[in-house]
Order: structure tokens, then C-alpha cells, then sequence
């Protein structure tokens, strides 16, 4: 259906020539009645065909679907430690400033957990460099990249 860019032909395990001959020739007979513009080569010594179609509408993945909502369709999340890392880099930034004295991490449970459990040493560290109070809260809605620092 709706192919679009390169595509190529594997006739390698067609031993006759004639037939070869017989399958471009029908290929090519369809293809004229595409509306795509298209172009041909004629079989190669490996036995593929090259062909070229140009794509005129969206492709059918992008009609029926739409990207993640929780990786913004990059197929990935960051890990809870490196979301950690990056809100303990927010907190310096809006420590700096705000001049706060409280904060509050809203954040997921996964992530939330690990601040409290793993990197409770560099939280406490923080919060004695920054003079400052850190408050978290886990929001089971918020999948692991969503956070909010809240200056109370």
C-alpha cells in the first residue's frame, strides 16, 4: 500500500531467467497504473530489483496511531536515578533563585521511593549545603519523567 522511499526485490532464489523476466514485466504493468511516481531497475546480478516510490499520503502507523504520552514516542523513559539527578539539579536552580527555605518534589512513586531510599545521603547533603527543607510527595499519575518542585 502506501510504501514510500527505497524498496527492494529479492528475486535471488529464482533460477530461471525467463521467469524473472515474467515477474519484472508484471511489476511493471501494475505499476503503471499507480498514481505514485515511481521508478524501476532491471534485475541486478545478486537477482534484486531497486525501486523508487514516492510517498504522497502519511504512512498508516501515523494515521491510526499517535505518539506515547509517558515517552513523548521515543520509545524510552529516563531511569528513576537520572530523573533523582535531575530534580536535585531543579532544586539548586530554584533555590538560587527563589532564596526558598521549603520545597516540595512531586514526583512518582518509583521516583519519589528512590530519593528517600537510595539517595536519601545526597538528599541530606543537600539540604544541609542549600540550607533548605525538601518535602516529597508521590503522585501515582505522574508516570517517571514528570516531576514538579513546588516553593512553599
Amino acid at each position: 500500500r502506501n510504501l514510500g522511499g527505497i524498496i527492494i526485490i529479492d528475486f535471488i532464489d529464482m533460477k530461471s531467467q525467463d521467469h524473472k523476466q515474467q515477474v519484472l514485466q508484471a511489476l511493471e504493468r501494475n505499476l503503471a497504473k499507480d498514481w505514485a511516481k515511481t521508478k524501476i531497475t532491471e534485475v541486478s546480478v545478486l537477482g534484486l530489483v531497486e525501486m523508487t516510490r514516492k510517498r504522497t499520503r502519511e504512512s498508516l502507523e501515523h494515521i491510526l496511531c499517535e505518539p506515547c504520552g509517558a515517552c513523548g514516542g521515543r520509545g524510552v523513559l529516563k531511569t528513576a536515578e537520572s530523573m533523582c539527578l535531575e530534580i536535585f539539579r531543579e532544586i539548586i536552580r530554584e533555590v538560587r533563585l527563589y532564596k526558598v527555605q521549603t520545597l516540595l518534589v512531586l514526583a512518582s512513586n518509583d521516583v519519589v521511593a528512590m530519593l528517600l531510599d537510595e539517595e536519601a545521603d545526597m538528599l541530606a547533603e543537600l539540604e544541609i549545603f542549600l540550607d533548605v527543607q525538601i518535602k516529597f510527595r508521590a503522585e501515582s499519575e505522574y508516570n517517571q519523567e514528570q516531576y514538579d518542585v513546588v516553593l512553599l
